[in-house]
């Protein structure tokens, strides 16, 4: 699919979109406009709501597609009331009143029982022949969700939901890492590369809280988002919801539309915040194409694409069944242009917005990822050092406090001393917490008091590593 500018294509609110639609699209809508969201804009960004669509041609999606969500919701749900229908989809009633009577006239489905307020209050079934005609359009897809946005819809919000320049302040900043011990300096590296929404590479060695580091990112305040629950491309569709790493906002509305209008959205898409999603080792490259499902010839989106506007993290790189290159050859073009490009499998292509803050966490060596030119594709670097004993012990007493033990005066730095000063042991930011879960373990199988001794810290740092000997000793 060309990303080249079409004339033709709709706008919104004066916006151009840089997106075709495919071919035989429905009839080109009248320009809409995506409204400023009041009282949500936090950090200086600003969201965007999409509107409810006045008719079906600002859907942007064919009316035959409509048609056969409507019938697949019959079939699989048996009966399903009028309005309630409406809400499926997505849609206002209104506009599916006019639809339900067409499928009743083609005695494609039926009223099996009504309140006599129209159709908003009738029960509908599908007939034999409404029944025979879903299961053609099941051997097609069998997608039933809310109705698809068009590419170009689901292109341009992402675009203006964009964080504004200069988003970041460093009191947020600090805001969102207030759970955790951090030093300014530390602080003060991350801002930057958040702050610009550049590409991230933190290294360092194991166990000194990289990925809780990049994890506190998602603290940060912003306002929420908008994303659909599905996208329609080139009479492909593709679910972009996973209620595994979008987190929904409820509003709580107000049943008399009427009243509340100004403050309805589209709800073929779902308000959420911004997304963080975090791959490991189990990383490939086909997981960062589409995903065809071949049963119900649906497509899933990539983690990218389920990421956008918010932060993707690729922890462990390096360790991925992919080599370092692979991967970022991979993102070359979507970090530098911010458009991505996928795949069907009928060999077609879609572009989409690149618009994810990625973030790259390893314990191994820069050297060993690649050479100066491979790394210079990410923009920020930073080294997390090993902490400084004040810090060290600064952890411990948090993490112990967090449990809520007990603990005399002298206990950790004692322990600190004997351990990590005379005993020679590294720092790790990862060790209070390993130590203490293993002493509370101890304190619970003894019936001990819920109090860290010297006795209890010992035996629990003993459990927790290991020594350099010889197993035959």
């Amino acid at each position: 699919m060309s990303a080249s500018t079409d004339p033709s294509a709709p706008i919104l609110r004066g916006f151009q979109i840089n997106i075709p639609r495919p071919a035989a699209p429905p009839p080109v809508p009248e320009p809409v406009e995506l409204k400023p969201a009041e009282s949500c804009a936090v950090a200086d960004d600003v969201s965007v709501v999409p509107p409810m669509p006045e008719s079906l041609e600002d859907t942007g999606i064919q009316v035959s597609v409509i048609e056969q969500l409507i019938l697949k919701f019959l079939y699989f749900r048996g009966e399903v009331l009028g309005k309630d229908m409406a809400g499926l989809l997505g849609l206002q009633f209104s506009l599916i009143d006019e639809l339900l009577e067409t499928l009743k006239r083609q005695h494609l489905v039926g009223v099996k029982k009504s309140l006599g307020m129209g159709n908003s209050s009738g029960i509908f079934a599908l007939t034999e022949s409404g029944r025979n005609l879903t299961r053609e359009y099941l051997e097609n897809n069998q997608y039933a969700g809310p109705v698809p946005v068009p590419l170009y819809q689901y292109t341009e919000v992402v675009r203006r939901q964009r964080l504004a320049e200069n988003w970041l302040t460093p009191e947020s900043l600090k805001g969102a890492f207030k759970h955790l011990v951090v030093e300014q300096d530390i602080l003060a590296r991350i801002g930057p590369a958040v702050n610009s929404n550049k590409s991230f590479l933190i290294y360092g060695q194991p166990g000194n809280g990289k990925t809780a580091l990049a994890e506190a990112l998602f603290r940060v305040e912003t306002a929420p988002i908008y994303m659909p629950y599905a996208i329609e491309c080139q009479g492909n569709i593709v679910q972009l919801y996973d209620p595994i790493y979008h987190q929904k906002v409820e509003d709580v509305e107000d049943d008399n539309i009427a009243l509340n209008r100004d403050h309805l959205f589209d709800h073929r898409w779902f308000k959420c915040r911004r997304p963080f999603i975090i791959t490991g080792g189990e990383l490939s490259l086909d997981m960062l194409d589409l995903s065809h499902n071949r049963v119900s010839k649906v497509y899933d989106a990539p983690f990218q694409l389920k990421a956008n506007n918010g932060i993707y993290l690729i922890d462990d790189f390096g360790r991925q069944k992919a080599s370092p290159a692979e991967i970022l050859n991979r993102w070359i073009v979507p970090m530098e242009r911010h458009v991505d490009y996928l795949s069907f499998q009928a060999g077609g292509k879609m572009t989409v917005p690149f618009e994810a803050f990625l973030i790259f966490s390893t314990n191994l060596r820069p050297d060993q990822l690649g050479d100066e030119a491979f790394l210079r594709r990410i923009q920020y670097k930073m080294f997390l050092r090993s902490p400084g004993k004040q810090e060290f012990v600064e952890i411990f007493e948090r993490f112990t406090a967090s449990r809520m033990l007990d603990c005399e005066p002298g206990v950790i730095e004692a322990f600190v001393n004997k351990h990590y000063v005379d005993g020679g042991k590294r720092y790790r930011r990862c060790h209070p917490r390993d130590v203490i879960s293993h002493a509370i373990d101890i304190i619970h199988f003894e019936s001990l008091p819920k109090e860290l001794t010297e006795d209890v810290l010992d035996r629990a740092f003993d459990s927790c590593f290991v020594d350099n000997v010889d197993v035959n000793d």
